[in-house]
């Protein structure tokens, strides 16, 4: 085996990657995420520049970044024949935000999947993130099975979040060991809440999310009066004995402002 391939295969093996090979999967991708000839898009991982190129076409210009040294000295003079194309070499987790609007498309790495998103979150011109997840953690954030994970709940009066296709672990090299999904994260053109609200909302859901008593209702009595936190729910429509993790987004929205109806 050639020292150039071992060096290709180890770095594979500590920074996690599966490159994305199959072009309907990489239009689907750039599809969901609808980048146009206005786009600004940050890329993460650029591997082998295959889901670069496509973005190249159509975006306005993509800023992509590879932390695989072997992948950034390859692809250099690949991508050398897109004059929109900027290629960053360094880890993504810290790059600053652009300062305009932007979108993040990319097939990231498993292993920093959360700290990728919370990067999108945190990033204050961000309108959206198409992230090629493993396919169980978009449908956990996306209410696949009926049930919404605090992430999801704490951050959707400003973000929707959405499970948008199912792709194949055979559409990969290396073959990974799980089917991946197109999670779509996108930034809301009007949050549901105001930004004076945001923080009770945030605190709301992180003692809902705390499981104390069994139940939400249980949970939310401990910052409301038991009575208050009745009633409340009757106005939103929810069982008295919802688990929290049952309970629709929207409805902690509006559970919200039954309970702070004074703060609207």
């Amino acid at each position: 085996m050639s020292t150039r391939r071992s060096e290709r295969d180890q770095n594979r093996r500590v920074y996690g990657q599966n490159f994305l090979r199959d072009p309907k999967s990489l239009r689907r991708m750039v599809d969901v995420a609808r980048v146009g000839r206005e786009d600004l898009v940050f890329e993460v991982g650029a591997g082998e520049g295959v889901l670069t190129e496509v973005l190249a076409e159509r975006a306005r210009y993509v800023v992509t970044h590879e932390v695989d040294p072997y992948l950034a000295r390859a692809l250099e003079p690949k991508l050398r024949r897109w004059d929109n194309v900027e290629l960053d070499f360094g880890d993504f987790l810290g790059v600053l935000p652009a300062a305009e609007p932007f979108k993040v498309v990319a097939n990231i790495p498993y292993s920093v999947t959360s700290a990728i998103v919370d990067w999108c979150l945190d990033a204050r011109y961000l309108t959206s993130a198409t992230l090629m997840t493993q396919l169980e953690y978009a449908r956990k954030r996306s209410g696949w099975y009926g049930r919404w994970s605090q992430r999801t709940v704490e951050t959707w009066p400003l973000f929707s979040w959405e499970l948008c296709g199912k792709i194949p672990r055979e559409h990969f090299r290396p073959i990974p060991k799980v089917d991946s999904g197109i999670l779509h994260i996108t930034r809301r053109e009007k949050p549901l809440l105001r930004p004076r609200e945001l923080r009770d909302y945030e605190k709301l859901v992180a003692l809902g999310f705390t499981g104390i008593g069994g139940s939400l209702r249980a949970s939310l009595s401990k910052m409301y009066s038991p009575k208050r936190v009745a009633k409340a729910f009757d106005e939103v429509g929810l069982r008295q004995d919802t688990v929290v993790a049952f309970a629709h987004p929207d409805v902690w929205v509006e559970l919200y402002r039954a309970l702070n109806p004074t703060r609207r």
